[in-house]
């Protein structure tokens, strides 16, 4: 069954199952509100219902004493329910004004007991302060259905229009109520937005200051990096053809790597900048990488083979980041030993090794090579890139060698 709340119907029937058959969650107690609206209420139904009862005897309509008990109390339950359920009120009170009129005289000018009348108006205006006003407009029409059947012509049309005229004003009471609380929940959504931006000002600060922090430490030490080696044959004359061709390629590797903190920094001072676009390395780079490696000094030897162009960018490019770091710890933790890397195409995946010879201790250390760029990430950075593709990456000692093996599935693109 469909649970009441506080959100308004958009048809005609939706408010006719609210009012009949949608089970109906109780509404919080307020504590405040004990002392001055339930046990005042209590009094007041215990009183009327001693009133109702006397009532119903008064009128000598011949009942049995348990009837007589039970109408008294149907007179004055629904008030007591609708502190906390006024459209389960509603429905108890509903049906004893059919039962209230038992036995009644003809001659009466009303089949109701005044006990019986008071309390169903008080559920029909709790009803109507807390339910929206198409329900409130169906408990309207509902209850003037028994009172055109059983009350006088004379009283019938006095009574409906205050029936009317309560849930009338109920209504606007409740349409106001409602006005307040979307005041309130827009002004709580303003404030909460205002904390959002709040927030999102002090991280763009932060990431301002750190931008400014690495533009004024790091570019400026990459920056006279990239004019020593620019300018170092002018201010040392007598260098050698292979130290001038060394220092060129210093100076470009720095400037490389001006060019990608410009992109970084241009990032980190707003959120709203997107860094420079520029071609991804793909496995047809892999050629470029090893002969970068071999002008570096490192002794690195490239067998690939059936790589063809099936392969997505994404596993291209992560195949190049892959060889690169294992490029680059190979020259960091065995330098001068030679390298192997192999690419081999199979349908449906790509095998990577990149396999150098293990330094024992006791070896002879091995010249000095430049050292390669490759992600900061280590191992674990090539790991992850792989487990994107769903693929699987190992590294570690085999046999006499370290070894990076990485399977990567040709097609498919990371989730």
């Amino acid at each position: 069954m469909e649970t009441i709340g506080p959100a308004r119907p958009r048809n005609a029937t939706g408010p006719l199952r609210t009012l009949l058959t949608a089970r109906e969650t109780p509404r919080p107690p307020a504590r405040r509100r004990f002392m001055m609206f339930v046990l005042p209420l209590g009094l007041l139904a215990l009183i009327g219902l001693g009133l109702a009862a006397d009532r119903y005897l008064a009128d000598n309509r011949e009942l049995p004493a348990i009837v007589i008990g039970i109408l008294a109390a149907g007179s004055v339950l629904p008030m007591l329910v609708s502190y906390r359920l006024p459209v389960w009120a509603w429905r108890i009170a509903y049906p004893m004004m059919f039962l209230g009129v038992i036995n009644a005289g003809r001659t009466e000018p009303w089949p109701w007991n005044s006990v019986q009348i008071l309390g169903f108006l008080f559920v029909l205006a709790r009803l109507a302060v807390t339910q929206s006003s198409g329900v409130t407009g169906w408990a309207t029409a509902f209850s003037l259905v028994p009172v055109f059947l059983f009350a006088p012509d004379a009283n019938a049309w006095g009574a409906a229009v205050l029936l009317v005229a309560i849930a009338g004003v109920g209504d606007i009471v409740y349409r106001r109520g409602r006005t307040s609380e979307l005041l309130a929940a827009k002004l709580a959504e303003e404030e909460e937005l205002t904390e959002l931006e709040r927030a999102r000002r002090a991280v763009l600060e932060e990431r301002t200051r750190i931008a400014r922090e690495m533009h004024d430490v790091v570019a400026h030490h990459m920056s006279m990096i990239a004019v020593r080696a620019e300018t170092a044959p002018y201010r040392l004359p007598g260098l050698p053809a292979d130290a001038k061709d060394e220092l060129a390629g210093i100076a470009v590797s720095a400037r490389e790597a001006l060019t990608d903190m410009r992109r970084l920094l241009g990032v980190l001072r707003s959120e709203e900048a997107e860094p420079d676009k520029a071609p991804q390395p793909t496995l047809a780079d892999l050629g470029d990488l090893v002969e970068t490696a071999r002008s570096a000094g490192v002794e690195v030897t490239l067998e690939a083979t059936d790589l063809g162009d099936g392969a997505a960018a994404t596993v291209g490019l992560a195949a190049y980041r892959i060889v690169q770091e294992a490029l680059a710890n190979a020259a960091r933790h065995a330098p001068g030993e030679p390298v192997t890397v192999e690419a081999r195409g199979f349908p449906g995946r790509l095998e990577l090794a990149v396999r150098n010879p293990l330094r024992r201790p006791g070896d002879r250390p091995g010249p000095a090579t430049a050292p390669l760029a490759g992600s900061g990430h280590g191992i674990v950075g090539m790991r992850e890139r792989a487990t994107l593709l769903d693929g699987t990456l190992t590294a570690g000692p085999a046999g006499a060698e370290f070894v990076v093996h990485a399977v990567l599935p040709l097609a498919q693109e990371p989730a």
